[in-house]
């Protein structure tokens, strides 16, 4: 196998946790492609043997293509509200377009077009997948307080649009499968409620595809006894905590009913910055 041969197998490994990001970011499917291609000719071009982190890296990278794309869509002009849609006609899968619509919500993008550029970065890279501040203050050239400034706005705003008490409701099925299956070492129930292509990240790295999450989330049998449901920050998730203290936090994203992002917190920093409740 050549170094390229190997470079393209571990970009392959974090393809849908990028995309994943690319189309919240921007909404569209097509664009999204482009965004994660571009992320691949960065990387080809890149010498990334220092680089602990690729997944880390990759979506920072990407975090910046996004964002070159959304200044560039406002420096054009934007596009009414009132007939904004997908167009599926454009889509190069239509049925990996559905799934991340089905995921984020029409109402939620449309929201997330109203944001500025900044304020849908922030929001999306730390709200939903878990970038610390410094460095989506990194990307976008401000400090951190700027940054969590811009996801406080952004928040404030999409709160607006909650989903639907039945999805809130399935969401919480499959997170209570996850950890039944996690506290049994239930391999084949794992397999059950996650994406293929789920992504698994902490501060320790990003770990990609079904089979390697699942056999990661089965060394968690301990901590899952300890786990308990909780709202973090308004979405389903996980909590655990030790002698009374919140010790990590799981966050979940869902494609057609299956988990296809967990976000692992133990920093106790951002743990900080977290509501959680019990749910």
């Amino acid at each position: 196998m050549t170094d390229n041969d190997f470079l393209a197998e571990r970009f392959e490994a974090y393809r849908g946790h990028l995309r994943a990001v690319a189309y919240r970011m921007l909404g569209s499917a097509t664009e999204a492609e482009d965004a994660v291609q571009e992320a691949w000719f960065r990387l080809s071009r890149s010498d990334t043997r220092e680089v602990e982190n690729l997944g880390g890296w990759l979506t920072t990278v990407v975090g910046r293509v996004c964002l070159d794309m959304l200044r560039s869509r406002r420096s054009r002009g934007e596009q009414p509200l009132d007939t904004w849609h997908p167009a599926p006609s454009a889509d190069p899968d239509p049925a990996h377009s559905a799934l991340l619509a089905d995921s984020v919500g029409l109402a939620l993008l449309v929201v997330l077009d109203t944001l500025s550029p900044a304020e849908r970065l922030a929001f999306v890279l730390h709200d939903l997948f878990g970038v610390p501040f410094e460095e989506i203050g990194g990307i976008l050239g401000r400090t951190p307080a700027s940054a969590r400034q811009l996801a406080s706005r952004a928040r404030r705003r999409v709160r607006g649009v909650e989903a639907p008490e039945a999805d809130l409701t399935r969401q919480r099925e499959v997170v209570d499968a996850f950890l039944a299956a996690a506290r049994d070492g239930d391999f084949e129930g794992l397999l059950a409620v996650l994406a293929p292509d789920v992504v698994a990240r902490s501060e320790a790295g990003t770990t990609g595809g079904a089979a390697r999450v699942a056999a990661g989330a089965t060394s968690f049998a301990q901590l899952a006894r300890v786990a308990t449901p909780a709202l973090v920050d308004g979405a389903t998730g996980l909590a655990v905590y030790v002698d009374g203290r919140l010790e990590r936090v799981l966050t979940f994203a869902f494609v057609a009913e299956r988990i296809s992002v967990v976000d692992i917190v133990t920093d106790p920093a951002r743990l900080a910055g977290m509501t959680v409740e019990a749910a």
